[in-house]
């Protein structure tokens, strides 16, 4: 049963054997075909029998081993290898079919490889999972060819495995060896100048742009000949919440992923930074009432914390209540302290329902309200009006891009902090406004 199930006759096959019919259809009206017609279909069945033999000469045939991590990261390219070892003694042709997860929705994920007696190769691609939770690999489906391709052998590799997917954690190590190395400008973080500085002396480096002119140290600088600047040490110790809003409004997808979690890929990656600037890092989730709620810290698993709080959110999308957020912050946030908001408000007027709240929060804390840009609005606004009614759209398209900015006059009006961006930037923005409160020494 094993050996029927595993055997597949090509397209090749059916063509010559179609072929063939039609050859001793003929020969029913011209007899001297038949003979011809007889010796081919032999020839058929001979060389059919002799692939199947080919094909099933080796037990194991091909082994299929999927390279795959331990957990994907959310909302980033992650990459899968697969190894291919063939046992054939004799070239053969190898479509790879890879039973990926349910949620990527692909359906064409077909590999042809050719594989030489004896060889190993291997086939790699790469998966964007867009949102968290546990993805089920299924095995690896090889249809096996030789070079007559008359008959097939279908080869199953067991592969199946369970992955969890986190929140982008790629990009949390990308810009954590970037804070590291001090190479932060190289993906879009700004230089910021500082208006003041601590006196307590650190070390003594290389001038760079941005550095003040006046903590130059003339005499390192004779030394080597290079300009040489006094660094000082910055402010340490603060307390950074990430505030995320699980609430309705963080429902709406840009580019397959949902606002929330981009808030939540964001806030584990200022989450670091902060940690990595010596601050201390914390978070609180929220909707109509408290989800989570983690103290600011920096001790060594504070992070691992993170990261499985951040994993395990899950929202049913309801009103957010902010007088639970402000009335738990007030109970439980004593120090002052910077609190990062993912929230989202398409109109003034959803923002003058929360802005006592917010208002409150600011005369006790840093707030920073950061809320997002619709990417469709400014698509729409700058697509040229053929017709009365795409005159219309972009009308409306205008307002709602111009609420947005009335939402940002109106947060910094009331001494709140507000940062408008597009869900792409997010975590750039992000880390450009910790980096310029720090720099201004708000916290």
């Amino acid at each position: 049963m094993k050996f029927i199930r595993a055997l597949y006759f090509s397209d090749r096959f059916f063509t010559l054997a179609a072929s063939i019919a039609a050859l001793f259809i003929v020969s029913f009206f011209i007899e001297i075909l038949f003979p011809f017609a007889k010796i081919t279909f032999l020839l058929l069945i001979g060389a059919t029998l002799a692939d199947i033999a080919i094909l099933f000469s080796s037990r194991q045939g091909i082994k299929a081993i999927r390279h795959c991590p331990e957990r994907l990261s959310n909302g980033d390219e992650n990459q899968i290898h697969i190894s291919l070892q063939s046992f054939f003694r004799i070239p053969v042709t190898a479509a790879v079919i890879d039973e990926i997860p349910h949620q990527f929705q692909v359906r064409d994920l077909n590999f042809v490889i050719s594989l030489p007696a004896g060889d190993t190769q291997q086939i790699n691609y790469s998966l964007r999972p867009v949102k968290r939770g546990e993805y089920d690999f299924g095995g690896i489906n090889l249809l096996v060819s030789s070079i007559l391709g008359l008959a097939t052998r279908r080869i199953i590799a067991p592969e199946n495995k369970l992955v969890p997917v986190y929140p982008s954690f790629l990009q949390m190590r990308k810009y954590e060896l970037l804070a590291i190395s001090n190479n932060l400008t190289n993906t879009g973080i700004k230089r910021i100048r500082r208006i003041g500085q601590n006196l307590e002396f650190e070390q003594i480096k290389k001038y760079t742009a941005g550095d003040d002119i006046r903590s130059i140290n003339w005499k390192a600088t004779a030394r080597k000949a290079d300009l040489m600047v006094n660094n000082f040490q910055d402010e340490r110790s603060q307390q950074v919440y990430s505030l995320i809003d699980k609430g309705r409004v963080m429902k709406m997808p840009f580019n397959g992923m949902s606002l929330l979690d981009y808030a939540i890929n964001a806030s584990l990656v200022i989450s670091n930074i902060a940690i990595k600037k010596s601050d201390k890092a914390g978070l609180i989730t929220f909707q109509d009432k408290i989800g989570t709620l983690l103290s600011a810290s920096r001790i060594n698993k504070q992070m691992s914390n993170i990261m499985d709080i951040l994993y395990n959110q899950k929202t049913a999308y309801r009103e957010s209540d902010f007088s639970v957020l402000y009335a738990t912050i007030r109970r439980r946030i004593t120090q002052r302290s910077l609190l990062l908001l993912f929230t989202n408000f398409e109109t003034n007027y959803s923002l003058q329902r929360q802005l006592p709240y917010l208002k409150n929060l600011a005369h006790q804390h840093l707030l920073v309200v950061i809320f997002f840009e619709n990417t469709e609005m400014k698509t729409l606004i700058e697509k040229r009006s053929t017709d009365l009614e795409s005159i219309y759209y972009k009308a409306v398209a205008e307002k709602f891009s111009y609420e947005k900015k009335l939402i940002v006059k109106e947060l910094r009006k009331n001494g709140i902090q507000a940062l408008l961006t597009t869900p792409e930037k997010l975590t750039v923005n992000t880390i450009n406004k910790y980096l310029e409160l720090k720099a201004r020494n708000l916290i």
